[in-house]
């Protein structure tokens, strides 16, 4: 037997030696010592050999006016050199955003020709556009996102009860999944009014004008509709355990959600907000160290689905130095994380959960949600695609090392023990040792079965 590609010596993420052999783009075999020859060997001695991972969800901006924030050369280029093989992208901060099948395709003739990884997409829910929700999913959306509070910006109103409500029935019978952004907007928008009215204004002022009841109150909210209309229903960075435990006594009621974390609400605190200023700012906001470690036991049961980056970059200008910040609440709500989620939780995640499902929440878990089958699996049929990471070789992450359109990040100054060192595309290698090797091969995924249920 013999293979177009065979990775050749690694080790599994339990440790274990693992060999894979791809044809045609497609894993072919996977095994300790694998009794074939290939076209091409890589030799991954020393190196650790995990499926491409999957990020599901990224903020890429391209097409539009905010392409200054990142695009999708730069994006894609920092999810290939961070071990992704595919992003799954957010309907805003595009401009127009992905809320009608026009957006759709502008967004896919952006992807087509720059992204260095397979690339998904969401569609967007805002008032009045419940009449293009069918096109979209004709299209290949992998579900829908709405804001149950202000997004931040003016292209993507929230969405207010009845058209989450009409938007859920819609999904439903779509077979298609609706994210939310939970919070409240009574009490987020009443209380930064009232902070900034007061002349109150600092980090500390904008995290205490998103309090963990209003996470609570709007995942309740959600549920109560997706229960009643029968939609999927997944919650986007959940902060706070009693989230995620109306999601998990909900799910036991039979309704059909789920919810993710970022990485940086499950590392990141709010002593970091208030050290980095603007570059750690986010909605919903950085928790007490103590919320943030309430978190880890529940991804490790699976309560919490899997981990995203929800990479939100912008300019500098928008992301102030701590210094020259004179308004909390002016600055951009976002980190970029999309090129070091897979680093960040290879460091951070070994003592906390086991090798399975550590590389469930970096890939499979997201896969699974929204039927993107073949991805960021180690078994044969599936796509081609992995990531070779060093693994124990300390270092500090440095800007000079983040390929985003601007090398800004909460995580710079980070010590990270991971190092992807090889990433492979379909059999073909996009990213080797900090060189990108090309052309760009991404190409949108669609949904290939009905989205599964929560499990």
């Amino acid at each position: 037997m013999s293979a177009d590609l065979l990775v050749r010596g690694g080790r599994s993420l339990a440790g274990e030696p693992l060999e894979v052999a791809i044809t045609d783009g497609v894993i072919v075999e996977v095994g300790e010592e694998l009794a074939l020859e290939a076209s091409e060997v890589i030799d991954a001695a020393g190196l650790t050999v995990l499926p491409g991972g999957l990020d599901p969800h990224v903020h890429f901006n391209e097409p539009g006016h905010r392409t200054a924030w990142e695009g999708w050369a730069s994006g894609s280029a920092a999810a290939a050199a961070g071990g992704l093989t595919a992003v799954v992208e957010m309907p805003l901060n595009a401009h127009p955003p992905t809320v009608d099948v026009a957006a759709f395709d502008l967004k896919v003739a952006a992807a087509s020709g720059q992204s260095w990884v397979d690339f998904a997409l969401w569609g967007g829910v805002v008032p009045g556009n419940l009449g293009e929700l069918e096109g979209l999913a004709q299209r290949g959306v992998v579900g829908f996102k709405a804001f149950m509070s202000a997004s931040g910006v003016d292209d993507f109103s929230a969405s207010d009860d009845l058209t989450l409500y009409e938007a859920m029935a819609r999904c439903a019978e779509l077979g298609l999944p609706l994210a939310v952004h939970a919070e409240s907007d009574t009490i987020t928008s009443a209380l930064a009014a009232r902070a900034r009215a007061a002349g109150r204004v600092s980090v500390q002022d904008y995290l205490d004008s998103r309090p963990p009841v209003a996470e609570s109150e709007a995942i309740s909210r959600a549920i109560e509709l997706a229960a009643v209309t029968g939609c999927s229903l997944h919650i986007v960075h959940v902060t706070t355990a009693r989230g995620v435990a109306l999601v998990t006594a909900a799910r036991a009621a039979g309704v059909d959600v789920t919810c993710e974390v970022t990485a940086h609400n499950l590392i990141l605190t709010d002593e970091h907000a208030r050290e980095l200023g603007a570059i750690a700012k986010c909605a919903p906001p950085l928790r007490p160290r103590a919320e943030s470690e309430r978190l880890w036991p529940l991804l490790d049961t699976g309560e919490i689905a899997f981990v995203a980056s929800d990479h939100s970059p912008a300019t500098p200008d928008l992301k102030p130095a701590l210094e020259d910040e004179q308004d909390a609440f002016a600055t951009w709500g976002g980190i970029s994380g999309v090129q070091t989620l897979v680093e960040v939780m290879l460091s951070e995640a070994p003592r906390r959960l086991e090798a399975n499902r550590l590389q469930e929440v970096i890939g499979s878990a997201a896969a699974e949600r929204l039927a993107l089958t073949g991805k960021a699996s180690l078994t044969p049929g599936g796509d081609g695609d992995l990531a070779l990471v060093e693994l124990g070789s300390p270092r500090r992450l440095t800007a000079s090392e983040l390929r985003y359109r601007n090398p800004q990040s909460a995580w710079v100054g980070r010590e990270l023990t991971a190092r992807v060192r090889h990433t492979i595309l379909r059999g073909q290698t996009v990213y080797r040792n900090g060189e990108l090797l090309g052309p760009p091969r991404g190409r949108l995924l669609t949904p290939t079965l009905t989205p599964t249920k929560s499990h």
